[in-house]
C-alpha cells in the first residue's frame, strides 16, 4: 500500500485573486576582492590564473547599499557566484540572490542568472524568480559600474531592478 501523495492537483472552489505588482529597486552593489575581509573570493579556476582569467570562479556575499558609498545604509546582500565565462572578452556568468534586509522587502529575495559583459556601460540580466514579496518574480536588472579599481578588482555597481511579482 502507498500512504501519502507525491503529486496532487488542487482546484480550489474559490479562486484567489492575485494582483500583479511591478517594483523598481535602486541600490548599489559593492564587490570587494582586496583587503583583510573581502566580500568575494576565488573558489575555482585554472591553476596559476588571476581573478580575471577565463574559468575563474568567485563566491560573493556583497553589500547592497542605499547610496554609492560602502558606508551608506545597508539594504541587503548579493549572495552567489560569478565566473569568467568568455575567452574573447570579460563577460561573467552571474548566479546570485539579491537578499533584502530592509523595509517592505525585508526577508525577500530576487534571483538573477545571466550574462554580464562587465565593460559594457549598462548590462541587462534576467530575473528568474524570487521569494517572499517577490514570489514568482520576473523581470530584469540593469547594472552600471560607477567605480572600478584595476589594481585590486574592487568595484561599485549601480543597479536598477524592475521586477513583476504577486
Amino acid at each position: 500500500t502507498v500512504s501519502g501523495i507525491f503529486c496532487e492537483e488542487i482546484n480550489e472552489g474559490i479562486a484567489i485573486k492575485r494582483v500583479e505588482k511591478r517594483s523598481h529597486l535602486h541600490f548599489y552593489f559593492h564587490d570587494v576582492i582586496s583587503g583583510k575581509k573581502p566580500s568575494a573570493v576565488k573558489i575555482a579556476g585554472p591553476p596559476n590564473s588571476s581573478a580575471y582569467g577565463f574559468g575563474a570562479t568567485m563566491m560573493m556575499d556583497d553589500a547592497l547599499t542605499e547610496g554609492p558609498e560602502i558606508s551608506s545604509k545597508l539594504v541587503g546582500r548579493a549572495q552567489g557566484m560569478y565566473a569568467l565565462a568568455a575567452q574573447e572578452d570579460v563577460s561573467l556568468l552571474m548566479v546570485m540572490n539579491l537578499a533584502f534586509a530592509e523595509g517592505t522587502y525585508n526577508g525577500s529575495s530576487i534571483s538573477v542568472v545571466g550574462r554580464n559583459p562587465v565593460f559594457d556601460d549598462v548590462r541587462e540580466m534576467p530575473i528568474v524568480g524570487g521569494s517572499g514579496v517577490f514570489r514568482f518574480g520576473r523581470g530584469y536588472a540593469l547594472a552600471h559600474t560607477i567605480w572600478f579599481d584595476y589594481n585590486t578588482g574592487d568595484a561599485t555597481v549601480e543597479y536598477n531592478v524592475y521586477v513583476s511579482h504577486y
